[in-house]
Order: C-alpha cells, then sequence, then structure tokens
C-alpha cells in the first residue's frame, strides 16, 4: 500500500471528540509495552508520526492517525505495565470500553500480542472482550525480531493455539525492525478499508 500523507489528527476521551466522518477506523489494541506506536510507524513508513517510548504506558487517550483521508488507525491506551494510579486506570478503562461500545466507524480491531510470551490474564481479557464486540479481529504477532526466524510459525500457532483454539481468527507475525511482514499485514488490513 501506498500512504502519501499519514497525520496525527487529533487525541480524544469522548464521543464529542471523536472524528465526524464515515472514514473507517482500524482500531489497535494490546498491552502497554507491546509496540503499537511502532507497528504505526513501520505500516505508514514514517519514524516518528506516533511517540514511541521507552517508558511503556505513555498513552493515556485515543489517538486516531488519519490516513490519507482514506481511513485511520487508532491508537488506545495499552493496558498492563502502565504506572497509572488505579483510579486513573479505571478512568481510561472507562473510555476505551465506551470508545468500542458506541464508536460506528469501526472496521476492524488489530490486537498485538508479544510473540515471544503466552498470553497473559489481561491479553487474555482483552480478547475475549473483543470477540464479545463482534468486530472483525486481526490478532498480530509483534516482535517477531526477537525469536529465531526458524520459530516464528511455530510460535504464532502456539499462541492461536493459546487464545482462539476454534482458530476462526487470522494471526500474523509481525516486526517492526523486519519489515517483511508488512505486506500480508496490509493484504488484510486493505479488506476492511
Amino acid at each position: 500500500m501506498i500512504i502519501k500523507n499519514p497525520r496525527f489528527e487529533i487525541s480524544a476521551v469522548k464521543p464529542s471528540q471523536y472524528p465526524n466522518n464515515n472514514l473507517p477506523q482500524i482500531v489497535l489494541v494490546g498491552k502497554s509495552n507491546v509496540g503499537k506506536s511502532s507497528f504505526i510507524n513501520t505500516m505508514l513508513n514514517r519514524k516518528k508520526l506516533a511517540r514511541t517510548s521507552s517508558e511503556p504506558g505513555k498513552t493515556r487517550q485515543i489517538n486516531f492517525y488519519n490516513i490519507d483521508d482514506s481511513f485511520y488507525f487508532v491508537d488506545l491506551p495499552g493496558y498492563g505495565y502502565s504506572k497509572m494510579s488505579k483510579q486513573e486506570q479505571i478512568k481510561v478503562g472507562n473510555f476505551i470500553e465506551e470508545y468500542l461500545a458506541k464508536s460506528k466507524k469501526i472496521s476492524l480491531i488489530v490486537f498485538l500480542i508479544d510473540i515471544r510470551h503466552a498470553p497473559t490474564a489481561n491479553d487474555k481479557l482483552m480478547y475475549d472482550y473483543i470477540i464479545h464486540t463482534n468486530s472483525p479481529c486481526l490478532v498480530i504477532a509483534n516482535k517477531a525480531d526477537k525469536i529465531a526466524t526458524t520459530k516464528v510459525d511455530a510460535s504464532v500457532c502456539d499462541l492461536q493455539s493459546a487464545l482462539n483454539p476454534l482458530k476462526d481468527l487470522t494471526f500474523l507475525p509481525f516486526s517492526a525492525e523486519r519489515k517483511i511482514y508488512s505486506d500480508a499485514v496490509w493484504d488484510f488490513i486493505s479488506k476492511y478499508i
């Protein structure tokens, strides 16, 4: 896919702040350190469009990235390792839930998990939540550069067996370092935009 003019458009915490148009939204969910910002930058072939941080949990709002006025990447705050207070976690959790429940423009949920680790309890909760939204979902096994290339396919299968034993969702490997996986991800996403 050729991307010409991706741009950050707005951060939101309530429905009145969401973009008011009919562009499809590709929503990114995952734990705080799973690499959602790096995923965005790699997919768009930009170095710093989405801010990456060495300290997980920096995203505290819903960030909308307008991709060539064709669709959005919507980056939700991560769960898990953030140093937010309990009160702040509840607040963030509420506006994420509100977005997932109320946005009528969600075309696809892209759920990022770490290829190196078995799904956490939080990953399983998020997976169950996504399934209950009835939204189409793609699961990205991220950080594939951190394991041997020969182990990538087996690791993806292990994650699918752990999370999705029915095997009715697509699981794809990804790496911000090795861009060899981007085409397969674009092929899948393009069906929803």
